[in-house]
């Protein structure tokens, strides 16, 4: 079908039901998630369970990226954010909140690979692929579309998976 065993495209299906559940049931449109497998060629395999805590975790990530722009407070980041991409985010929520201006962001597609987990299991790195909306507060322009490729570490905490490099790729 598209080159994956059926074991696979099952493992995928469970990441991304299990990656659905986690986002706003309160009318906000969801996005759509697609998980390619984790291909065997990192420093570790990626357990079942792990890669879909961690995408679960990376989803809420971006929820609360989108209300902390929206809200100019970046107080909610610390939940899924941690080191430099905690950082620069709130860095930038100051500097638009100086600005006077609001952001919106709408993630409306994941496209997501789990590539790398360190060898003593401290980390993992994704890349998504993602379709999203941003308007402006304060501009009469209409929402743009913007489609972008991030890069992704997630380092574990107590208790969840946290981003502590989140970096877009230069358009090509």
């Amino acid at each position: 079908m598209n080159g994956f065993s059926r074991a696979a495209r099952v493992q995928s299906c469970t990441l991304f039901l299990a990656a659905c559940s986690v986002l706003p049931a309160y009318g906000a449109e969801q996005p759509t998630v697609q998980v390619e497998p984790a291909e065997s060629g990192g420093a570790c395999q990626i357990a079942p369970s792990t890669q879909t805590s961690v995408i679960r975790n990376y989803l809420q990530a971006w929820q609360s990226m989108a209300t902390a722009f929206a809200e100019n407070s970046p107080t909610g980041l610390g939940a899924d954010f941690v080191g430099v991409a905690k950082q620069k985010l709130e860095a930038a929520i100051h500097q638009q909140e100086e600005l006077g201006l609001k952001t919106r962001y709408a993630d409306k597609a994941h496209d997501l690979k789990l590539f790398f987990c360190s060898p003593e299991g401290m980390s993992v790195e994704l890349v998504d692929t993602v379709d999203y909306e941003i308007s402006i507060q304060d501009q009469t322009q209409a929402p743009q579309h913007v489609r972008a490729r991030y890069v992704a570490v997630l380092t574990p905490t107590e208790t969840r998976w946290k981003v502590r490099v989140f970096q877009a790729e230069p358009k090509q």
